[in-house]
């Protein structure tokens, strides 16, 4: 039975609010083949536009061209079944197009040209505005090394913006790459920079503006500046929907800038990135910036331990001599496509930024945890009284309200709570942390060090935010703090550490939490009544139950960081089971989720299957989209690597229904 046009129009409407991903590609597909097949042809528009979207942004980018082709034609055939939505989405598709053409060396000049002319032809006898059309223009002259570039810029800068435009935060990262190609980085890093202050966002921005702007900055000399663009670059990068080439950006900048170690680390952690791209045009570009990384690299440590799937290479000196020999057959096939050398000029002009280097101080933290390393070990004196107005019990530690203006602690807290730039943020918890210590406070001062650490790592410093959690941890348990309050930040920490390779210290401190724990429901105070007694023992209970199984699961994930997949995916499943009974469902399906993982690191792909599936129906009840298609893409890959299509095709069609 066909159904109706909003039924159709709400299944693709469902799609196109999903992550990008294979588990989304495949619920396109079978949308699209589904309308096409048995209609209603007035959606079918959409449901094929919902399609070249969908494989746009991923690995798969070079599918996208049937779907936009039968798009085309469908709107040769019946113009009049596009709403004024689905003909924007058309026009809006040619952009994609020859961006994506010319981004294959596969793909001959000739068609990118005719595909450039016919969406010339077909915006101008639609009315549409001609800013796209010239950007386009532009951005393939210019990745040919076209002598006409420049005059292309020209007219492209000066085209009044139109309903085609690219968005006010993607538009200057065009305009700043070409600027500091010709050599006027000054004019490219003020650009970027106006565009980064101004908030204009959108799927890739403002993680990816900030990590050219980090670059532009440290060519420019500018270590305080490059500083500060790199730690805002940090706390976007997990939200942009194509990380691929911020992520080299940061490679290469923290290797110029003098941190070896977190420049392999962050290669490590993405290092996926190396052999899959969403097109060989991307995967130059980041592998370009990894080779000058390297190069760096090589030079203070040549024979340092990389471990990359997919790339035969266990030293730095053996990655730098790999980065370079896939970079430049994919240069001169570019070249040969095009019939110049731009990109051999391109690759030359990258190796030359090996020798340019500058120290760069991007630690949040790192200056505070070594002068509180010198204080030495907190010991244990008595917990001191609690002034008038502090909850020993709020894991805060205090509650400001009353006594701010009395209470110089208090007084910082507000003040960390009220300041935007969390960079100036930080320091005020330091801050607040100090005095609380000074004031015998240590509960106080080690949450507001928490605090402080917390925001080192999610700006990247984890080499300050380690420190500064083992001290924080110290101070509360000095203090006497209530283990299940000291736990969270034990789990924070516990990330942090795990990260920077020191799984031991973890695994030290969530074994010592779990002990303290286990002690945690002893000696409760006397209530008046039977009742009450039950009553609170058995909230107590339940609190110290719940901080357990967190516990327990962030040591499975640490068992799984160190290797011992199999072992992480019992215990794993265990706290799953212990959550979903707990009545914790989005807990009980990211253990779940980890379980599966696990499994599949393990290489035993057929167990996975089971846990994703939990784990995706546990999500099902949740708010948490992306991880939901994260483990639906999982699940269908897994799947389909299994050889089991009809069970893929059934998770895919799930997530409409």
């Amino acid at each position: 039975m066909t159904r109706t046009l909003d039924e159709a129009n709400r299944a693709v409407s469902t799609i196109m609010g999903m992550p990008y991903g294979v588990a989304r590609s495949a619920a396109a597909e079978q949308e699209a083949a589904r309308i096409t097949a048995e209609g209603p042809d007035e959606a079918r528009a959409y449901a094929l536009f919902a399609l070249v979207d969908s494989y746009t942004s991923t690995p798969e980018a070079e599918k996208a061209f049937l779907p936009f082709t039968q798009m085309v034609r469908w709107w040769d055939e019946r113009p009049d079944l596009f709403d004024g939505s689905d003909q924007h989405s058309l026009f809006w598709s040619f952009k994609w197009m020859v961006g994506l053409l010319a981004r294959f060396p596969s793909v001959p000049t000739a068609q990118i040209d005719a595909t450039l002319d016919d969406m010339e032809r077909r915006y101008a006898l639609a009315g549409n505005g001609t800013s796209a059309v010239a950007g386009e223009r532009f951005a393939w002259l210019r990745s040919q090394g076209d002598p006409g570039t420049e005059a292309a810029y020209r007219t492209w800068i000066t085209t009044p913006r139109d309903s085609f435009s690219d968005c006010a935060a993607c538009t200057p990262s065009q305009q700043a790459e070409y600027l500091a190609e010709t050599g006027h980085v000054r004019e490219a890093a003020d650009l970027v920079a106006a565009a980064a202050r101004s908030g204009a966002s959108c799927g890739d921005e403002p993680a990816g503006m900030e990590a050219l702007l980090e670059l532009l900055l440290l060519d420019l000399g500018d270590a305080a500046g490059a500083a500060a663009a790199h730690r805002s670059a940090m706390s976007h990068l997990d939200a942009a929907v194509s990380k691929e080439i911020s992520v080299a950006r940061h490679v290469e900048f923290l290797a110029r800038a003098g941190h070896p170690d977190r420049a392999l680390r962050l290669l490590h952690a993405h290092a996926e990135h190396l052999t899959v791209s969403d097109s060989p045009g991307e995967r130059l570009a980041v592998l370009t910036h990894v080779a000058v990384a390297s190069g760096v690299l090589r030079e203070s440590r040549p024979g340092a331990r990389v471990d990359l799937p997919g790339v035969p290479a266990t030293t730095v000196a053996e990655l730098d001599d790999w980065a370079r020999a896939q970079a430049a057959p994919l240069a001169a096939a570019f070249d040969a496509r095009n019939g110049t050398d731009r990109h051999a000029r391109l690759l030359e002009a990258a190796w030359e930024r090996r020798s340019r280097l500058l120290p760069v101080e991007i630690g949040v933290l790192a200056a505070a945890a070594r002068a509180a390393a010198e204080v030495g070990p907190v010991k244990d004196p008595a917990v001191p009284d609690a002034p008038a107005g502090v909850d020993a019990q709020s894991p805060a530690g205090i509650d400001v309200g009353g006594f701010v203006d009395a209470d110089p602690v208090a007084a910082a807290l507000a003040r960390a709570d009220e300041t935007p730039d969390p960079v100036a943020a930080s320091g005020v918890y330091l801050e607040a942390s100090r005095l609380a210590e000074e004031a015998g406070r240590l509960e106080d001062a080690g949450f507001a060090l928490a605090e402080a650490a917390q925001i080192a790592a999610v700006l990247g410093d984890d080499e300050g935010a380690a420190p500064a959690f083992v001290r924080a941890v110290g101070l509360l348990r000095a203090a006497g703090s209530d283990p299940v309050f000291v736990g969270p930040v034990v789990r924070a920490a516990a990330a942090v550490q795990a990260r920077a390779g020191d799984l031991e210290a973890a695994q030290a401190a969530v074994g010592r939490t779990l002990d303290d724990l286990g002690r945690a429901t002893d000696g409760l105070p006397e209530a008046p009544t039977p009742d009450l007694a039950r009553e609170l023992a058995e909230r107590r209970a339940a609190q110290v139950a719940a901080e357990v199984l967190q516990l327990r699961d962030v040591r499975a994930r640490l068992v799984a960081t160190e290797g011992r997949h199999a072992e992480a995916a019992a215990e794993a499943e265990r706290v799953a089971e212990e959550f979903g009974r707990a009545g914790l469902a989005r807990d009980a399906a990211h253990a779940f989720w980890l379980t599966g993982n696990a499994h599949r690191s393990a290489g035993d792909a057929a167990a996975a299957v089971d846990p994703l599936r939990a784990a995706l129906e546990g999500l099902d009840v949740t708010d948490d989209r992306d991880a939901r298609a994260a483990v639906a893409d999982e699940l269908v890959g897994t799947l389909r690597a299994l050889g089991r299509d009809g069970e893929a095709d059934a998770v895919a069609a799930s997530l409409v229904s």
